[in-house]
């Protein structure tokens, strides 16, 4: 049923303790790595990035946002817009991610798909935080893979419920990808960025028209830009019973928005590699489940 061959990236720094009643659910991730092994996704196929240091991320970011965010030198103020209670092991975690995207990357180069079991952090800008995004995973690795000629043109594809304004921010200038933002319009951020494409849909947009936009539109732009590469950002929050979301999209609706994107870029010859972006729900077994639905898509391919 699943290719036991599908590569998966984690690192055990993604969850640690932290506040359960807090809006992020940091312990996602280790929910979201430990139900995929039981239901046979996760055997020999786990790869794990190397640790992050606020040096490497001064690829895409301000020197000194970063460094100061690393050692809690930022105000208050900043650390209000973040979200986030300051600690050593979210510094650790936020640092590690951005090279496991990357390393996603590189994989999907090798095997056409691969999936990372965190990143998605689009709202994080050039110089600082926000929308519990401290730097941005989908900037640094599109960029990384361009500098170092891995690939010549990037796709980041964002299905997100909430605009990739730090993604569009970042990259708005840069010639070699193009930014692709399908969102709830009335949503946060409330004051929007501007993607290369930006889909602003109405609230309570259902199954039926949010799978057109979502398939027709990757059609269209692989087929002008022809990308060496996808970065899919399959955020769940667009479910219809998601605390931050806003759209009308069933569960099974989740399932064949994932199934089509994977299988249109496996179609069409493009890598795709893939991160879990938001999702918020009380319940954080479902939640997990949710985020674990790209993935299984992408082991049924």
């Amino acid at each position: 049923m699943y290719n036991p061959n599908l590569p998966l990236v984690y690192h055990p720094n993604y969850s640690f303790s932290f506040d359960p009643k807090h809006r992020f659910v940091v312990s996602k991730f280790a929910r979201l790595k430990q139900y995929l092994a039981t239901k046979g996704v996760l055997k020999d196929n786990l790869y794990q990035g190397q640790i992050g240091h606020y040096s490497d991320l001064e690829l895409v970011h301000c020197e000194q946002y970063v460094r100061d965010l690393y050692h809690n030198q930022l105000c208050d103020k900043a650390m209000r817009r973040i979200g986030l209670p300051w600690s050593e092991q979210l510094m650790a975690r936020t640092f590690t991610a951005p090279l496991g995207t990357y390393l996603t990357a590189q994989l999907a180069l090798q095997h056409g798909v691969a999936c990372h079991l965190a990143g998605g952090t689009h709202h994080a800008h050039f110089d600082f935080g926000s929308g519990y995004c401290m730097v941005n995973d989908l900037a640094y690795t599109a960029t990384r893979l361009i500098n170092e000629r891995k690939v010549h043109n990037v796709l980041v594809f964002d299905c997100d419920v909430h605009q990739g304004d730090g993604t569009a921010a970042m990259l708005a200038h840069h010639p070699f990808v193009f930014t692709c933002s399908i969102h709830c319009e009335k949503n946060f951020p409330f004051r929007k960025q501007s993607s290369d494409l930006d889909i602003g849909l109405p609230v309570g947009t259902n199954d039926n028209t949010y799978l057109s936009v979502v398939e027709s539109t990757l059609i269209d732009l692989i087929e002008q830009l022809n990308p060496d590469l996808v970065l899919y950002d399959a955020g769940v929050d667009v479910w219809q019973e998601d605390t931050l979301g806003k759209l009308d999209i069933s569960w099974q609706g989740l399932e064949k928005r994932d199934r089509a994107v994977l299988s249109i870029c496996n179609r069409k010859g493009v890598p795709v590699a893939t991160v879990i972006g938001g999702g918020y729900d009380k319940d954080h077994e479902r939640l997990a489940k949710r985020h674990a639905i790209v993935v299984e898509q992408a082991a049924k391919l």
